[in-house]
């Protein structure tokens, strides 16, 4: 199988594996334990820490490990805006974020946070502009994503960053998609909070962290143990750390040329496609395209039988039966969106699996439009 999903999730390293395995086995004793076996736990788990925070440009004491990118975005929006001053509250979002963010977002909103969410231009850029109109006196909060998980494309986190410390406003970015794929700097991007997961760069499933700034008043959202300085509640994993913390050690890989080459060589041989956020900055391993007259869902399950793994969006709304809201919100139609395939490529996709993705997308778009009957219908 020749995989192109990286986006959803990212095999894990032989590097990574081998550490894992060797903290399982040999670092098993509970972290919060003061016998040897305990105290050796505990010293793994901290050095893990502390290279993860180099990795953000962070401090050590401002990372929290977590079970993935769900947990941390929770925990961020959850544990930081329940807990802020005032019976009148006002978060901002955006009309593009991952359902891991719009899902807690949801959950304030429910109980009487008044939200906004501010839209997107045609590139998949957040509209700056419409942040920077959105807040109000009551604005306590902001949470824009670093990278877009379908069109990869990047957001003006600098940008409204600046505008939110203006303003006394806290900014959590989710960068489970950036993280690990392009250099991240908290400090340089100005953030309180940022959230990021092992699986979406070489490391197993069930861990990652989040970065918290020195002072932001985050409060934890389980309960049962002071872990984590009593903002995330239970046992440590710590051969999960382990695993985080060497996969940040990876040493970094361009898959640009690789993305670059495939664009272009399927916009040559295609006509009606469209490929999403091109110019926009994006991460560098992200293709999202729109192959007008085709099913998106038809496509991925053709290129399956090819031995190709591909995706027509976010795996966490897999087998919803509506179209991306972020393709939605970038301004293609319920068709287009139904009509878009996801290629995302890792640091062991070669430059001839790569060759095979671009022949096979050509000649399997080219035979599916010829059999696309005129009453399909994508309501």
């Amino acid at each position: 199988m020749l995989y192109f999903d990286h986006n959803a999730t990212t095999p894990v390293a032989p590097e990574v594996a081998d550490a894992f395995h060797a903290a399982v086995c040999d670092i098993w004793g509970n972290a919060s334990s003061i016998h040897r076996s305990g105290q050796h736990a505990r010293e793994a788990l901290e050095h893990s820490r502390r290279t993860v925070a180099q990795f953000l440009g962070a401090s050590a004491n401002e990372i929290v490990f977590t079970s993935g990118g769900t947990e941390s975005n929770n925990l961020a929006i959850l544990g930081l805006v329940r807990n802020l001053p005032g019976t009148h509250r006002h978060v901002i979002t955006s009309t593009i974020e991952h359902p891991a963010v719009l899902g807690p977002i949801e959950q304030l909103e429910r109980e009487g946070i008044a939200v906004t969410r501010a839209g997107v231009q045609h590139d998949g850029v957040v509209d700056v502009d419409q942040v920077l109109q959105s807040i109000r006196p009551e604005t306590v909060f902001i949470s824009l994503m670093h990278a877009n998980n379908e069109a990869g494309t990047l957001q003006p986190l600098r940008q409204v960053a600046a505008i939110a410390r203006e303003r006394g406003i806290f900014l959590h970015s989710d960068g489970v998609q950036a993280a690990g794929r392009i250099p991240v700097d908290v400090r340089e991007l100005g953030v309180d909070l940022y959230s990021l997961s092992g699986h979406k760069f070489y490391a197993p499933k069930g861990v990652g962290a989040l970065y918290v700034r020195k002072g932001t008043p985050l409060h934890g959202i389980q309960f049962g143990g002071q872990h984590e300085r009593e903002r995330r509640a239970g046992t440590e994993n710590v051969a999960g750390a382990v695993a985080l913390a060497r996969a940040t050690a990876l040493p970094s890989i361009d898959v640009s040329s690789l993305r670059n080459s495939f664009e272009s060589h399927i916009a040559t041989e295609l006509k009606d496609i469209q490929i999403n956020g091109r110019t926009a900055p994006r991460v560098p391993n992200t293709s999202n395209v729109t192959f007008r007259r085709i099913s998106g869902e038809a496509f991925v399950i053709a290129l399956d039988i090819l031995g190709m793994a591909v995706s027509t969006g976010s795996a966490c709304s897999s087998g919803s039966t509506e179209p991306s809201h972020a393709l939605l919100a970038m301004g293609l139609t319920r068709e287009e969106a139904r009509s878009t395939v996801r290629f995302s490529f890792g640091r062991y996709n070669t430059t001839e699996d790569v060759r095979k993705l671009a022949d096979a997308v050509v000649a399997t778009a080219r035979r599916m439009r010829k059999q696309v009957l005129p009453e399909v219908s994508y309501a």
